[in-house]
């Protein structure tokens, strides 16, 4: 009797996020479909309660209302990864944060190299700095047993990492027009969510209750409104309560099918319709487009293994056993998958049409090069393995 083997999870997401990508690059470039598309996207939806009112194209209310969801479990998975998880032990987690570590600086230093560090373009460094987890877990996963799961907990690491520096760069470097009043409220927030987390407050609606004002405060502040999100994960308390339930971890778990198969697909059918109609090797070859794609493809492989190779040759860390050399090469080829954390960067550094669909286009041609690449690479390094296996 056969067994039936269901569909991995990380795999159907990755999947999920892959079609509906493509489908807004087909409603966007379809002359029926196209018109609905733009307008579904700019149809501005209001969300009120007395004087308080929060009026948004649809867009916006994806990147600005939904991505907070995606950050808040983004936090939860990190609280959790440094609590208990990979990132818990230095001596586990050293070798991927030191990939992490090129895999973040090489990008951008290619960036600026292609764009000029005294350009226009220039504020966009941060965009080939990021590796889409759902993307990359999925592809990884269609190896199966062929690749040791120490390399699968590496690329988790290193994508977790990945995460918290762009958490970090965007709280820096995307922000504008600060509005000092917001802010107070939501520092206050921020003060009663602390202070509950302190007293054990098990009470998830207090806290998604809290959360939900940050994020209005937030969001009128001038700081993206997707840090409330990140701030709402990290207080949320990951030890469990007198019930012996965790909140943070139920939490992650009910929003994990959410994220992955409603919010982040909505987010890749809205930003990622470029327009290709007149798409020329000009086009293609623009600085800022180039830059984005050869940050993303080559970035990541010299930075991740570079780094790798100076912390085991210097005595910082060490490879786990089964994982070689071409092993990390393709892996690192994959951390160049920088779909959605890409093009959201890329939608807070650039507010023209042009310049975001040039970004769409590196984006998209960096990642999928990336895929393919770093498939063929893993294909390769890991036949042996699977050949040991299968004997």
């Amino acid at each position: 009797m056969k067994k039936v083997v269901g569909l991995d999870p990380t795999l159907a997401a990755g999947i999920a996020l892959a079609l509906a990508a493509v489908a807004g690059l087909v409603f966007e470039n379809t002359p029926a479909l196209q018109p609905y598309y733009d307008a579904m996207l700019t149809t501005k939806a209001t969300w009120a309660i007395g004087e308080l009112a929060v009026s948004k194209p649809l867009i916006l209310w994806i990147n600005d209302g939904l991505m907070a969801v995606f950050f808040l479990l983004v936090a939860l998975e990190i609280k959790r990864e440094i609590k208990e998880g990979s990132l818990s032990s230095w001596r586990q987690a050293s070798l991927p944060v030191y990939g992490a570590i090129g895999g973040i600086t090489m990008p951008a230093l290619i960036f600026l190299g292609v764009v000029g560090i005294d350009s226009l373009e220039a504020q966009g460094w941060a965009i080939p700095a990021a590796t889409d987890i759902a993307f990359a877990l999925g592809v990884l996963s269609l190896f199966g047993d062929r690749v040791p799961s120490h390399l699968k907990t590496f690329l988790l690491t290193l994508a977790v990492v990945d995460d918290l520096a762009a958490i970090v760069i965007i709280a820096l470097f995307y922000t504008s027009n600060l509005s000092l009043y917001a802010l107070s409220i939501a520092a206050l927030c921020l003060s009663a969510l602390a202070v509950m987390n302190l007293r054990g407050v098990s009470n998830l609606t207090a806290y998604l209750l809290v959360g939900f004002i940050l994020w209005l405060a937030v969001l009128k502040s001038g700081v993206h409104a997707t840090l409330a999100g990140v701030a709402l994960g990290f207080a949320i308390p990951l030890v469990p309560n007198a019930k012996g339930t965790s909140l943070a971890k139920g939490l992650e778990h009910d929003l994990h099918p959410i994220v992955s198969f409603a919010i982040l697909p909505l987010f890749a059918f809205g930003n990622a319709g470029v327009p290709l109609a007149g798409l020329s090797l000009e086009t293609l070859m623009a600085p800022l487009t180039l830059a984005v794609a050869l940050g993303l493809f080559f970035g990541n492989q010299i930075g991740i293994v570079g780094m790798v190779f100076v912390a085991e040759r210097t005595g910082l860390s060490k490879r786990a056993d089964g994982v070689t050399w071409p092993m990390i090469y393709g892996l690192a080829c994959l951390a160049g998958i920088g779909f959605t954390m890409s093009l959201f960067i890329g939608g807070l550094a650039f507010d023209t049409v042009e310049k975001q669909n040039m970004v769409r286009l590196g984006v998209l041609t960096g990642s999928l090069m990336s895929a393919l690449y770093g498939s063929l690479v893993l294909l390769t390094a890991t036949s042996a393995r699977a050949t040991q296996q299968a004997s």
